[in-house]
């Protein structure tokens, strides 16, 4: 039977590169996947899915009131999405539903917790679902686990705000928690 799996990290922590090499990896053997990412993530001019060492696929888009059923085709066999944390609940039962019904593996890349440390509501779910769950470790610069995605400004760590506002190196750096407790940024 297939099974939902999800990996998870902090921002830098190569989540983008594995999930395209995965994809390599089955294309190789001759697997036709449905590479997904959410809409909301509007990083890239155009649908890719794009990671910090370079690797790049284009990729379908899903938006919160879409469901995989209006992407899936016939020929796929595996799905897999990257910036996972941004499903929604409703969208994470889906996938879940057809690693059962249609024994399609689905394999999930995306952030734990935000900025403030709390749950993303996508992410919950895929925690609450999935058969196989797997850390993708990161490192602060003070060499201990990163596991906070910090967003910061010219002023330094920002603790309050809306929990989804996209952005890059410039916005957020993985931080461990007592680095992000303190505001050390550096």
């Amino acid at each position: 039977m297939a099974k939902l799996y999800f990996r998870y990290g902090t921002m830098g922590s190569s989540k983008s590169a594995q999930a395209l090499m995965v994809e390599f990896n089955y294309m190789e053997r001759g697997y036709n996947v449905l590479l997904v990412k959410p809409a909301v993530d509007t990083r890239d001019e155009k649908p890719v899915i794009r990671s910090r060492v370079g690797l790049e696929r284009p990729c379908k888009l899903i938006a919160p009131g879409e469901t995989f059923a209006d992407l899936l085709e016939e020929k796929h066999q595996v799905i897999i999405v990257d910036e996972a944390q941004f499903l929604t609940g409703q969208q994470v039962e889906e996938l879940k539903n057809l690693t059962v019904d249609k024994d399609i593996p689905v394999l999930c890349y995306g952030l734990r917790t935000d900025f403030s440390t709390r749950m993303f509501p996508g992410s919950a779910r895929l925690l609450e679902l999935s058969e196989s769950i797997v850390e993708i470790k990161s490192i602060c610069h003070c060499g201990s686990k990163a596991t906070v995605n910090a967003r910061f400004n010219e002023n330094g760590i920002i603790r309050e705000g809306p929990q989804v506002v996209i952005g890059g190196n410039e916005q957020y750096t993985p931080l461990c928690y007592r680095c992000w407790r303190e505001g050390r940024l550096k």
